[in-house]
C-alpha cells in the first residue's frame, strides 16, 4: 500500500497515544515505514481479545471468591500469563504451580512461596491473599 494510504483508524494504540509501524510504498516505489493509528478490522479482533481476556479475569475472581481455586489463578489471568510462564518465573514445576491454585494447599503455603508469588506479581503477600482489593 502507498504511504498516504496507511490506515489512521481510532483504535485503543490511538487512544493510547501509541503509533504502530507499518511498511508502505512511498512516492518513489520503494519501501519504508509509516506509523499507523489503527486499522478497523484489526481494532475489533483486538478488542475481541481484551474481552475474552476481560471474562476469564472476571470467571478467576468469581471462582477465587467462591473458593473453588486459589487467588494464585486470578492474578495469573489479571497479568496476562498462562501456566507454563507464571511457573517459569517463580521457578517451579507446573504441576507444583497448579496444586497451588488449590485452596486448601494455597492456604499452607510458606511465607517464602507466598513472596515469591508475590514478587512476581508486584504486590504485596497481603494483596495476594485477598482479591477483593485488587484492581
Amino acid at each position: 500500500m502507498k504511504k498516504s494510504e496507511v490506515p489512521q483508524d481510532n483504535s485503543n494504540l490511538d487512544s493510547l497515544n501509541f503509533k504502530e509501524l507499518c511498511y508502505a510504498v512511498d512516492e518513489n516505489g520503494n519501501y519504508t515505514t509509516a506509523k499507523s493509528t489503527g486499522w478497523t478490522p484489526k481494532t475489533i479482533a483486538l478488542d475481541n481479545a481484551i474481552a475474552e481476556i476481560n471474562e476469564r479475569v472476571e470467571k478467576a475472581r468469581q471462582n477465587v471468591l467462591n473458593n473453588q481455586t486459589s487467588p494464585l489463578e486470578y492474578y495469573m489471568e489479571l497479568h496476562k500469563m498462562d501456566l507454563t510462564i507464571l511457573a517459569s518465573y517463580v521457578g517451579f514445576w507446573k504441576w507444583r504451580v497448579k496444586r497451588h491454585f488449590k485452596p486448601k494447599v494455597f492456604n499452607k503455603l510458606s511465607k517464602k512461596t507466598l513472596q515469591k508469588y508475590a514478587d512476581v506479581f508486584e504486590i504485596t503477600i497481603k494483596q495476594l491473599k485477598e482479591i477483593e482489593h485488587a484492581n
